[in-house]
C-alpha cells in the first residue's frame, strides 16, 4: 500500500512539473501547428477609455490598427502576430539606422518565432533590418545597433539597453510584450520586463498579449502598460451548451479501458481524443488501444516541441483515429473531425480540487465549429465522485450516468 502511495505521488510531481514548464512550449506548439489563423466563435469584448474608439466594432486583431497603447487577450492564430508586426513595420523610419521597436518573447524559441513571422512580412520592406537580442548572440562593447527592430528575451533586451548600452531605449517608438502569462510564469522575467519598460519614453507604443487574463497577469499587464485599450474574449462557457456530457462508473483503470471498448463497439466515432492525468498512464491506454487494433497518436511532455507538432498533424490529417494525450498537450488542438472527447482521468489542480478551466478545455475539443459533441468521463473512486459533482455544480450542467454494460444506452447517447 506504501508504494501505492509513493508511486501516486510521483505521478502526481510528474503532472504538476510538466505542467508548469509547458506552458512557454505548448505556445510554441500552438505557433507552429496553427499555419493559417483560425477561425473562432468566442465574442470579443472591448473594454477602453474611448467610446469613439475605431477599436469599438472590431472583430479581430486584423482588422485592428493597433493606434495606441493595447492590452490584449489573444490565443495563438488569431492574427495577433501579424497586428502588432504591422503596427512595428508601419512606426519604423528606414532612413535612421538605430532601434525604433524593441519585442520581448519569454523565450529563445517563441522569439525566433516572431522574428520569422517579421521577416515574411518585412520582406517586401528590405530597408528595415532585424536582430536578435537572445541567448549566444554576442556583441561588440561600444557596438551601436543599426537594426530597426529588435526582438529578444528580457535578460538579453535588459542588459543591450542597460549595461551594454546597444540600444538606446529613448528613441524606441513600439514596445511589444507577447505572451505575458508565459512572462509571469518565468522566474526573473516580470521584473527585468518593467525595468525595460521604465526606460522607454512616454510617448511610446506598448502592446501586451497574453493568452489568459488572470490576476497576477492583469497586475503585470497594468504595470506594463499606461491608460490602456483592453480587448478580451469573452469566456467560452457557451459551448458546453452543444456537448452531451456523461459519467461511467468503473473500479480501476482496466475497468475504465473497457468501458472504453465498450463504446467504441457500440457507435460510431469518427476521431476521439482521450485525456489522461500522467505520462504512465497515456502511454499504457496507447498501448492497450493499439492492441485492439486502434490507429493511435500518442502525445506527452517529454516529447520534443517540433514531436508533438507532428502527431498533431498525423492526427489533423486523419492518419491516427484517436488521440491520447496528457492535459498540457492540448490546448488549440482544433480538429474537425473530434467528435468524442474522453476523460480518463478527471482533471485536477496541484492540490487535488477540480480544474473546472482545465476541464472547459478539454471538452470543448468536441462540439466545435457548429457541431453537437459527446464527453465521457470515467470515474474510478470516490474521490473522483466528488471532483465531477463539484464540476456538475461549477458549470450548472448534469452529466448523465452511462452504463457501459448496455449497448443500446451507448447507441442512444449517439443520437
Amino acid at each position: 500500500m506504501a508504494t501505492d502511495s509513493w508511486a501516486q505521488a510521483v505521478d502526481e510531481q510528474e503532472a504538476a512539473a510538466e505542467s508548469v514548464n509547458d506552458k512557454a512550449a505548448q505556445s510554441l506548439l500552438n505557433k507552429l501547428i496553427r499555419n493559417n489563423l483560425v477561425n473562432t466563435t468566442n465574442q470579443v469584448e472591448v473594454l477602453q477609455k474611448d467610446p469613439n474608439s475605431p477599436l469599438y466594432s472590431v472583430k479581430s486583431f486584423e482588422e485592428l490598427r493597433l493606434p495606441q497603447n493595447l492590452i490584449a487577450q489573444s490565443q495563438s492564430g488569431t492574427g495577433k502576430t501579424a497586428a502588432f508586426v504591422l503596427a512595428m513595420l508601419s512606426h519604423v523610419d528606414p532612413n535612421n539606422h538605430f532601434p525604433q521597436c524593441l519585442c520581448v518573447s519569454p523565450t529563445y524559441e517563441l522569439a525566433l518565432q516572431t522574428g520569422k513571422v517579421i521577416e515574411q512580412m518585412g520582406k517586401y520592406y528590405p530597408e528595415v533590418k532585424l536582430v536578435y537580442a537572445i541567448r549566444g548572440q554576442k556583441l561588440q562593447r561600444g557596438t551601436k545597433l543599426q537594426e530597426q527592430i529588435v526582438i529578444g528575451t528580457p535578460g538579453t533586451m535588459l542588459d543591450w539597453c542597460g549595461k551594454f548600452k546597444f540600444i538606446d531605449p529613448k528613441k524606441i517608438r513600439v514596445f511589444v510584450l507577447d505572451e505575458a502569462d508565459v512572462m509571469i510564469a518565468t522566474q526573473g522575467h516580470q521584473d527585468q520586463s518593467i525595468r525595460i519598460q521604465r526606460m522607454l519614453p512616454k510617448n511610446c507604443q506598448m502592446l501586451l498579449f497574453s493568452a489568459t487574463f488572470e490576476e497576477s497577469v492583469w497586475n503585470f499587464a497594468q504595470r506594463i502598460v499606461p491608460d490602456p485599450n483592453i480587448i478580451k474574449l469573452k469566456r467560452e462557457e457557451e459551448t458546453l451548451d452543444t456537448i452531451k456530457q456523461y459519467y461511467v462508473l468503473c473500479n480501476c483503470k482496466e475497468e475504465k479501458f473497457q468501458a472504453l471498448c465498450n463504446i467504441y463497439g457500440a457507435i460510431t466515432i469518427a476521431q476521439a481524443m482521450i485525456f489522461c492525468h500522467t505520462r504512465k498512464t497515456a502511454g499504457w491506454l496507447a498501448g492497450e488501444l493499439s492492441r485492439e487494433g486502434h490507429q493511435v497518436a500518442l502525445l506527452s511532455g517529454e516529447m520534443q516541441v517540433e514531436q508533438r507538432a507532428a502527431v498533431i498533424e498525423r492526427f489533423r490529417d486523419g492518419k491516427e483515429k484517436v488521440l491520447v494525450t496528457t492535459n498540457v498537450c492540448a490546448r488549440g488542438i482544433d480538429v474537425e473531425q473530434v467528435s468524442v472527447v474522453i476523460n480518463f482521468d478527471l482533471p485536477v489542480d496541484k492540490d487535488g480540487n477540480p480544474d473546472n478551466e482545465t476541464y472547459l478545455h478539454r471538452i470543448g475539443r468536441t462540439g466545435r465549429f457548429g457541431k453537437r459533441g459527446l464527453a465521457i468521463n470515467m470515474v474510478d473512486s470516490k474521490m473522483s465522485m466528488n471532483i465531477l459533482n463539484r464540476i456538475q455544480e461549477h458549470f450548472s450542467k448534469k452529466i448523465e450516468r452511462l452504463d457501459t454494460d448496455d449497448l443500446d444506452e451507448i447507441e442512444k447517447i449517439a443520437g
